[in-house]
């Protein structure tokens, strides 16, 4: 188990709401995705985003709505996307979500391609297939977040594909996590509890300009 001070919580946490609002989440997700076409720019995304948000109740973000299209999966939370890029008729994007429902923080990503695109199409499928290999490692082997992610970095490289070891999970909880200090799950020492930490998982083409994201709670 983790130290107390990595995995607390507050007097609201409740991990049924928990779970709710996970899949609320993936359901605004899911519902942007259902909004996405060829020529709609980031910032238009993010305006249909704020629709579904309200279409399904949700309280406030706890992290803006990320959306990159393009040449964009390729870059990290923290840096700015290149103005002015459009989801063309052969391309990819990704959808990063943090929503609080019921008091509870959801956050999930996944990539998405339209059109015919055959390597941005196998870069999507590789990224839910390392979450995938991560998390079932973590269940089978309670690695440690540390561990975690060094497998992640082997298994990507093994794959073929450019590992983004900058992003290293994260803490949810009920909102705000954030005065938990739970820290980055790359930099956990123990393993991780099931239903308190996210698994984010970044690769790119070792030459081409595009990525593929997704990122989902680990649970046992």
């Amino acid at each position: 188990m983790a130290p107390p001070s990595r995995e607390a919580v507050g007097p609201r946490f409740d991990p049924t709401l928990m779970q709710r609002a996970r899949e609320k989440t993936w359901a605004a997700l899911h519902g942007i995705r259902a909004r996405m076409r060829p020529g709609i720019s980031e910032d238009e995304a993010k305006m249909e985003a704020a629709e579904v948000f309200r279409e399904l109740g949700f309280e406030r973000l706890w992290h803006p709505a990320l959306i990159r299209i393009g040449a964009n999966t390729v870059k990290t939370y923290r840096q700015r996307s290149d103005p002015g890029v459009r989801l063309g008729e052969n391309d990819s994007y990704f959808i990063d979500l943090g929503l609080v429902f019921d008091g509870h923080e959801g956050d999930v990503g996944d990539t998405f391609v339209v059109g015919h695109a055959p390597q941005r199409q196998a870069c999507a499928e590789a990224a839910r297939a390392l979450f995938g290999e991560v998390a079932d490692a973590w269940r089978a082997q309670g690695l440690s977040g540390q561990a975690l992610y060094a497998f992640a970095g082997e298994r990507a490289a093994a794959m073929g594909w450019r590992f983004n070891h900058a992003i290293r999970g994260h803490r949810v909880s009920d909102f705000p996590h954030a005065i938990h200090k739970g820290g980055d799950l790359g930099d956990l020492e123990a393993s991780p509890s099931s239903g308190l930490w996210i698994l984010e998982i970044q690769i790119a083409h070792p030459t081409e300009p595009f990525g593929a994201f997704h990122e989902d709670m680990l649970v046992a």
